[in-house]
């Protein structure tokens, strides 16, 4: 774990009646975060050196600084010490309202990646009193996200880094998605939801086919040597996300497929670099983050190669760290702080 995250304890803001985009209405929507260094004020009174960071999927405000830890501490992209850096949980991940965590199950309201961000919106606005952003960035699901904000509020941030990510759910996206809900939603022991325990063995076999794409071809070459070896890994993966709630993974899954900002990207203001990794089957870059790169006025793009596929986005980042700091430093007006 990087050193910054060690005595981090999220917070919690809490929303009344928080409606969705699907008309649901969420009584009482919990958002958990983490911050990371301290806001620095203008004259007014205003926060002027705060960052927001979107987690991926399986992850939580602490991802930032632990899974993509290379890109935070000092002398990095995201400096503590030159930034107030807030990283929420997504709305729909267990420390914020979730199926799990609000106790709905199966009667929680659909909620999009549009939704997320609003929840965002509200906590950043209403709560830690921040009404402009120096930048926004995530990668995967949080690249999602991040795309979603730059599209959804143009005027309030300067920079923004989507990370591994696509302007749309293609295809071949919405079938591993649509397939690893549909194998836990066939599995007898999730009731339609109304489970009394886990379908643990339903989250196993979903996890185990998603995980084919989170890596490289060449990386199962290389690190399996032999067909058992390859089933032991996927079983391992799965057995590690067997964990998780069924309810949670069917909805966040429907709000990776309903995913769709393409038409929006034209009208983005915001300095972006798209980043993305070559070896990525994911999120490839023809079909996915050179669409992003393409169709956001001015947008710089930077790919680098890695075995590990989707999974290197995180892991190795630090291919991009130069190239991040660079992108800020110029976004920002060649200003450090």
């Amino acid at each position: 774990m990087n050193g910054i995250a060690a005595n981090l304890k999220p917070e919690y803001f809490k929303v009344k009646d928080f409606r969705l985009a699907s008309g649901g209405i969420l009584p009482e929507m919990v958002v958990e975060y983490i911050t990371l260094g301290n806001p620095k004020r203008n004259a007014r009174g205003g926060i002027e050196n705060a960052v927001l960071w979107c987690h991926g999927w399986s992850g939580s405000c602490i991802q930032g600084p632990t899974l993509y830890g290379k890109a935070f501490g000092p002398g990095r992209p995201l400096d503590p010490e030159r930034y107030y850096i807030i990283c929420p949980s997504a709305l729909g991940s267990p420390g914020s309202s979730s199926p799990f965590s609000s106790g709905l199950g199966p009667d929680f309201p659909r909620y999009t990646i549009a939704d997320m961000v609003r929840a965002q919106y509200l906590l950043l606005t209403r709560h830690l009193g921040v009404g402009r952003l120096k930048g926004v960035a995530g990668g995967s699901m949080g690249g999602h996200q991040t795309l979603q904000w730059i599209c959804d509020y143009p005027d309030f941030m300067d920079w923004a880094i989507p990370i591994a990510t696509g302007p749309s759910s293609t295809g071949r996206v919405v079938g591993i998605w649509g397939l690893m809900s549909e194998t836990i939603k066939a599995d007898p022991a999730y009731r339609g939801g109304y489970y009394t325990e886990q379908p643990k063995d339903a989250l196993r076999r979903a996890v185990m086919g998603t995980y084919l794409w989170y890596f490289a071809p060449a990386y199962y070459q290389l690190e399996y040597r032999s067909p058992e070896a390859v089933m032991k890994g996927l079983e391992d993966a799965g057995m590690g996300n067997a964990t998780a709630d069924a309810n949670d993974v069917v909805w966040r899954n429907d709000a990776m497929i309903s995913f769709n900002v393409e038409n929006k990207l034209r009208a983005v203001k915001a300095k972006t670099l798209v980043v993305g990794v070559n070896d990525d089957a994911l999120y490839p870059p023809a079909e996915e983050f050179q669409r992003v790169a393409l169709g956001i006025p001015g947008a710089k793009l930077f790919a680098y190669d890695s075995i590990l596929g989707h999974m290197g986005n995180s892991r190795d980042l630090d291919k991009a760290i130069d190239v991040m700091k660079t992108f800020i430093d110029e976004a920002e007006g060649g200003s450090k702080g």
